[in-house]
């Protein structure tokens, strides 16, 4: 079972939907006991990095229980962003730090948001991103996360420069893109997922 976090800062019916898609049975809910329950937990996002990590606020604890019980885990979009230290869009608010480093504005010189389809290029074997290479996906974005350590990205694309597009260390994985409004190779990778061995 695939539960969504609903943290008042998701697009809670898109993501739904994809999974719906596959054919994964999902649930969606602020129910903490559910939650430290769940097999599989993914975190959405839209929005302001300040405003959702106050969402958050209630939720970090299972979060971060989940996450050092080795289960699965995956933020989307500015659920990505949130899994980082810090953001330059909210100064002095803290992310979850599950990923060391920090969200920043896109580049001077391109057009905010970088909203569309781009190339992804996999640049680390994930389990999410198995039997992807050179498709497009959908983005929405006007910020892009800078990790500390290089070898957890797992895939970028070009926009101005190379801009983070995924994310994965161990358990915890990450995409800026929406995949599940990036037709099959983003279902593939909700399907790949949700195949991850516990």
């Amino acid at each position: 079972m695939i539960t969504i976090i609903d943290y008042k800062s998701g697009n809670l019916k898109s993501i739904s939907n994809g999974f719906k898609k596959i054919g994964v049975e999902y649930q969606i809910t602020d129910d903490k006991q559910i939650l430290a329950d769940s097999d599989y937990l993914v975190l959405p996002g839209v929005g302001a990095f300040g405003s959702a990590m106050e969402n958050l606020e209630p939720f970090k604890d299972v979060i971060y229980e989940h996450v050092s019980d080795d289960k699965p885990f995956l933020g989307i979009c500015l659920g990505q962003q949130v899994l980082m230290s810090s953001s330059e869009e909210t100064p002095g608010v803290k992310g979850l730090d599950l990923f060391k480093g920090h969200a920043e504005k896109l580049p001077e010189g391109v057009k905010i948001p970088h909203m569309g389809w781009n190339k992804l290029k996999v640049t680390n074997n994930s389990p999410i991103l198995e039997g992807i290479d050179g498709e497009y996906f959908y983005f929405v974005h006007s910020y892009h996360v800078i990790p500390d350590d290089e070898s957890i990205i797992a895939g970028t694309c070009e926009y101005g420069n190379r801009v983070v597009a995924s994310l994965n260390q161990n358990n915890l994985f990450s995409t800026q893109f929406h995949p599940e409004k990036s037709g099959k190779a983003g279902l593939k990778i909700l399907k790949n997922f949700t195949n991850l061995e516990i």
